[in-house]
């Protein structure tokens, strides 16, 4: 009966600290931007909740994005994102793994899970590779977007494999094969320059994998 007691215990104590380092937490507040930088003063803003970025009256003139102050390894992260617009290259994207860059500052580097017209759902590789390295045709992945509307985003980012998923259905499975890529970095949330164009984030979670 000891013993039996003792392992019960034992099992207890390992699920509790499992489930200690498996719970998600809120990384943006809705109110303030504690825990985030950029272009807070012309580029990104809350609104209803949201972190916002670009405009629809004008052109957003280059790049711009809104960064985590810490970095994340491996983690599953999920939020609601929504992208608006209609003239010029409507796009943006989520930085992960990822670092800005000192000249341009307003850059990124890293990988990117991608968001926008015949790129939805697909890895891009920020200022680096400078490509697309994964995803599914973004033909297919269409057929489940909701334009112009809240989409469910998840990102899963396990040791070297990458797992993007939009409302519910997967659209990119990658394994790294470069062992030199970094695999730890800043979370960041990207519109895109080129168009008069305007994205929303809200219900950004984050729970931290071993």
């Amino acid at each position: 009966m000891k013993t039996f007691s003792y392992a019960f215990v034992l099992l207890a104590c390992v699920l509790s600290a499992f489930n200690s380092t498996q719970k998600s937490v809120r990384l943006f507040d809705g109110k303030t931007f504690k825990g985030w930088e950029g272009d807070t003063l012309n580029t990104w803003r809350i609104e209803n909740g949201a972190l916002v970025g670009g405009f629809l009256d004008k052109d957003v003139p280059h790049n711009d994005f809104i960064c985590t102050t810490r970095s994340y390894a491996n983690f599953i992260l999920k939020l609601k994102v929504k992208l608006s617009g209609n003239k010029g290259f409507i796009n943006s994207g989520i930085q992960f793994r990822s670092q800005r860059l000192k000249d341009p500052a307003y850059e990124m580097t890293g990988y990117q899970a991608d968001y926008g017209e015949n790129y939805w759902g697909t890895l891009y590789d920020e200022s680096r590779r400078n490509k697309t390295i994964a995803g599914q045709d973004a033909k297919i992945t269409q057929q489940f977007i909701k334009l112009n509307d809240w989409n469910d985003y998840e990102l899963r980012a396990e040791n070297r494999r990458i797992r993007i998923y939009i409302n519910g259905k997967q659209t990119t499975d990658y394994t790294e094969p470069d062992l030199t890529i970094p695999q730890s970095g800043l979370i960041g949330l990207q519109i895109h320059g080129g168009g008069a164009a305007q994205v929303a984030f809200k219900d950004i979670y984050m729970q931290e994998l071993p």
